[in-house]
């Protein structure tokens, strides 16, 4: 790839693509904008129609009183006929009267809205006159709340009572309704209505309201990103020629360091950043100049020896060969006389000495001191003492703690180690860990290769394998083996119901219950899908059908948390128990087999004994 081609995708990640984003942004938040505007005047509408709606309920109210002291004076003539004249004479909606539970008179409309009630004691032991009176019918509600670009309805259930606009219930409490190609924003509200029953109001702002404003928002945003880039671009395109230039000068020095050409250094203009890099450019190509002769010498030494110990890493799979190996090619690479590598366990382990080469005495404390250092400073220590001087550096990654994984240590007399000592100590200490990750992945493929990932229990392949290593021991021997089939009742409904998820704490549930509810002899294992097995070892079929029954039980009294924090499922399960003293795998694993099946046939959550053959009753099973 080019430097242009380079420089270009450089504008396009850091200009080109946030600034898209941001458009991207910006034109959210301006529709964002537009529709909390809408909700706003929705809100608005909605809370003015509720103040409406209870103004005119207490006018309602006083009304109702003042009706109910009226009519309280000459209860026994009270007729719907003059209840009817007096609402008439009122100008009220809907009047109704009860005597006690009787209804007297009920005059007016179904459509009435905002009641006011008032009740009146009559003396004599009569019942109470209740008056309930409104001033406001629905289609007047309707035109009050209504305005330019705003609409109400009015509806209970599924009939429309009144509407400014032609839209059918049910409408969402908050949120859009398209209506006759126009949308709005609603917000609908649950106010009294006249016979107890609530009535809904909703009331439509309608969205295009603000459509103007927002197209003008969106053309300026969208202006001043092309802008933006437009300038962006330009001042890319000036650093670029600029940068070529000076590059193109130190691509050709470099062509002649390369072809081996140290006589013609790079000319340094001015005093900006290039001209500093060009200086250092000279003093670097001088120096190299100098030390050439004396790496030729080492590289081919080094580069034979560094080859030949990354393809013994590479293939080798013995821990402590493999920390042989790197110790003694690191006691030839650097001329020590004596070292040692110290490794971790686990993460919680301290550093353990493994391997040991040569005499350390009186070193102890200049080894102390280098080890030290490589541990603190996670890089290459150094100690000295009058015994000689010590390397110490870092053997592998970091761990997650922040601990070292190991250290390799080595040791001389007489002159100290150099500088080139140190990069060829770390180079080996560094393929060394890499070939003890490989160590440690090649161990974690082989466990994976035979333990089922969700459960952690054997997968079918190690199960199978297991189960023959017990019937070749009972074929030799005649001891009998057990077999335990378990499948989770209803797990298709867990799925179905809860999800995958849930379904996979469910199986993970059980089959730590198995494991639980077994011996340390027994083989837990995942057979397939919801399916486990347990393979019993020296156990015939009546301590089989004893260990089932003690893993149904602890299968029945899990309780399994769900995700939501609702109330924990219950599960139960089904098992088959086989017992064989004569070795025939697949007979064993069918009988375990059909008797977990008729344990679901008779109603699951029960443990099912196979049928005894006649091969292990003439064995004495």
């Amino acid at each position: 790839m080019s430097f242009r081609t380079r420089l270009t995708s450089f504008f396009v990640l850091i200009v080109v693509i946030p600034l898209a984003a941001v458009g991207i942004l910006v034109f959210r938040l301006i529709s964002d904008s537009q529709q909390g505007k809408a909700d706003a005047r929705a809100n608005g509408l909605a809370s003015v129609a509720s103040s409406l709606y209870r103004s005119d309920s207490l006018t309602a109210r006083a009304d109702a009183r003042t009706l109910a002291r009226a009519l309280a004076v000459s209860p026994a003539g009270l007729t719907r006929s003059k209840i009817a004249t007096i609402a008439g004479q009122l100008g009220l909606a809907r009047v109704t009267v009860h005597l006690g539970p009787r209804l007297v008179a009920d005059v007016g409309g179904a459509d009435a809205l905002a009641p006011g009630r008032a009740i009146a004691q009559l003396g004599g032991g009569q019942p109470a006159l209740t008056v309930t009176v409104s001033e406001l019918t629905a289609p007047q509600f309707v035109r009050a709340v209504s305005a330019p670009g705003a609409g109400a309805v009015v509806f209970r259930g599924r009939q429309v009572l009144a509407s400014s606009v032609a839209v059918v219930p049910p409408i969402p409490s908050q949120g859009t309704v398209s209506v006759s190609a126009t949308s709005y924003r609603t917000v609908t509200q649950q106010l009294p209505g006249f016979d107890g029953r609530p009535v809904s109001v909703a009331v439509l702002s309608n969205l295009a309201a603000s459509t103007g404003s927002v197209t003008g928002s969106r053309i300026l945003a969208a202006g001043f990103i092309v802008a933006v880039l437009l300038l962006a671009g330009s001042f890319s395109v000036m650093a670029s020629r600029g940068l070529q230039g000076q590059l193109s000068r130190f691509l050709q020095a470099a062509r002649r360091l390369r072809g081996g050409d140290f006589s013609s250094p790079i000319e340094t203009v001015g005093n900006d950043e290039f001209a500093a890099l060009g200086t250092e450019f000279n003093h670097m190509s001088n120096e190299l100049e100098r030390r050439l002769d004396e790496l030729s010498r080492e590289r081919a030494r080094l580069r034979e020896a560094i080859q030949r110990v990354g393809q013994t890493f590479a293939s080798n799979l013995d821990r402590t060969a493999l920390l042989g190996l790197a110790l003694k090619t690191s006691l030839d690479a650097v001329g020590a006389s004596a070292g040692r590598t110290s490794t971790r366990e686990g993460p919680a382990q301290p550093l353990v000495e493994v391997v040991r080469e040569g005499d350390l005495a009186g070193m102890q404390d200049a080894i102390y001191q280098a080890e030290q250092q490589a541990l603190e400073a996670r890089d290459v220590g150094s100690g000295e003492s009058d015994a000689g001087s010590v390397l110490a550096v870092p053997l592998g990654p970091l761990e997650s703690d922040g601990r070292l994984h190991g250290l390799l240590t080595v040791a001389r007399s007489g002159a100290g180690f150099s500088g080139d000592d140190r990069d060829v100590l770390r180079s080996l200490a560094t393929r060394a860990g890499l070939a003890l990750e490989n160590v440690e992945l090649h161990v974690q493929v082989s466990r994976q290769a035979v333990t089922d990932e969700l459960t952690g229990l054997a997968n079918h392949r190690r199960f199978q394998e297991l189960l023959e290593v017990e019937l070749e021991q009972v074929r030799r021997y005649g001891h009998a083996v057990g077999l335990i089939m378990l499948d989770i009742d209803d797990f298709k409904s867990v799925n179905d119901t809860y999800g995958h998820q849930q379904g996979d704490v469910v199986l993970r549930r059980v089959a730590r219950a198995l494991a639980d509810s077994s011996r340390d002899a027994d083989l837990p294992s995942r057979y397939g899908g919801e399916e486990l097995a347990l393979i019993l070892p020296h156990t015939d079929m009546e301590g089989a059908y004893a260990i089932a029954e003690r893993i149904r039980t602890a299968v029945e009294a899990l309780r399994v948390p769900q995700s939501n924090g609702v109330e924990p499922l219950r599960v139960t399960a089904s098992l088959g128990v086989a017992s064989s003293r004569d070795g025939r795998k697949e007979a064993l694993v069918g009988e375990a087999d059909s008797a977990l099946y008729e344990a679901k046939r008779q109603g699951k959550n029960r443990t099912v004994r196979a049928q005894v053959r006649a091969a292990n009753v003439l064995g004495g099973g």
